[in-house]
């Protein structure tokens, strides 16, 4: 009889205080998520505003990666995963785009112009950056634009799982003896994360169930969020001093930067205008996101500074965009509402 007393009064009191200090930290990347690209837009001014942190956090990128992936994974809308393996076509069509296609053309358009003699070092960037494969950061980016994140994470697989046979076939096409990849050890270690990431996700939606992911999706948001940022962080931490040291060429690179992006998003965008804008958009923000990341793993960061500092500057306009980009991305999904609701119906 004493038991079930002191239980009574007690208990809430007694089982308050350990769901408040679980509830606290649920909220707070909750609110983080729904700040939405306004947080992606604010993680590259913390990255240069405190350069300490992203040294501390530059040997933890591939743990980062790897739980980006794991999320995007856990976050797979398995009605829409398997509407378009049932039309693979878009899919496989944006894998060769992304993968042959993009470094075929800028390798030949900056060989054409120059640039492996004029500038070597951006050369070497430039073509590693086209080479790569998208972001594994970049379903995440997509779903915090209410974009398709599915179609981007499928596609993002498919040109991950080639880039180890492509990426080296145009190494020796425009890099020559400038560079030297190893083909095996990188899809080996691509293959490794791609297989773990998954089989994570897998457990993690069978102990927790599709319903409480989706009701979680604004903390889910938050937690992407600071997972991005030890990207930012890591890669940034050296950009007040590359400045410092010369402005005109660092803004210079930050301009062929943004070019780059927004050239590839608007010739992704072109090319699968067909397939609808909403769709369209979200995969050029995929192609013009670029991991490379796991082509400084590959090369073990044994690059020209200039490489290094145009690998920084292509940040700006990663983690800038979706800000950008977010009144057009609103635009885009607004339109294609009706017209998915006009083929319901039809």
């Amino acid at each position: 009889m004493v038991a079930p007393f002191i239980d009574a009064p007690f208990g809430p009191l007694m089982r308050s205080p350990p769901r408040s200090v679980i509830a606290l930290p649920v909220r707070a990347l909750a609110w983080l998520g729904c700040q939405g690209t306004r947080a992606i837009a604010a993680l590259v001014v913390l990255g240069i505003a405190v350069p300490p942190l992203g040294e501390l956090l530059r040997p933890y990128v591939t743990e980062a990666i790897i739980l980006l992936l794991i999320v995007s994974f856990m976050r797979v809308d398995l009605s829409s995963l398997r509407a378009h393996l049932r039309r693979p076509a878009l899919v496989l069509a944006a894998t060769a785009w992304t993968t042959i296609a993009v470094p075929a053309l800028i390798g030949a358009a900056a060989h054409l112009i120059g640039s492996d003699v004029k500038a070597p070092g951006v050369f070497l960037a430039l073509m590693l950056q086209a080479m790569a494969s998208p972001m594994m950061a970049s379903p995440a980016l997509a779903a915090l634009m209410g974009l398709d994140a599915t179609l981007v994470l499928i596609t993002l697989v498919t040109s991950t799982a080639l880039v180890p046979f492509t990426a080296p076939l145009f190494a020796r096409i425009f890099l020559g003896g400038m560079l030297s990849l190893s083909p095996l050890g990188l899809g080996l270690k691509l293959g490794a994360i791609l297989a773990g990431a998954l089989v994570v996700a897998a457990v993690i939606r069978m102990s927790f169930g599709a319903d409480a992911i989706r009701r979680h999706k604004a903390s889910i948001d938050g937690l992407n969020v600071l997972i991005l940022f030890v990207f930012v962080a890591a890669v940034m931490c050296r950009f007040v001093p590359d400045l410092l040291a010369d402005p005109v060429h660092v803004i210079e690179l930050g301009a062929l930067a943004f070019a780059v992006f927004f050239l590839l998003l608007a010739a992704t965008m072109l090319l699968f205008r067909s397939y609808g804008r909403d769709r369209a958009l979200a995969l050029g923000l995929m192609v013009s996101q670029r991991n490379m990341g796991l082509m400084l793993a590959a090369t073990e960061g044994a690059l020209p500074g200039a490489t290094w500092l145009y690998f920084a500057m292509s940040q700006f306009p990663i983690y800038l965009a979706p800000q950008l980009l977010s009144p057009f991305a609103m635009r885009v999904r607004g339109a294609a509402k009706p017209l998915a609701s006009t083929t319901a119906d039809a």
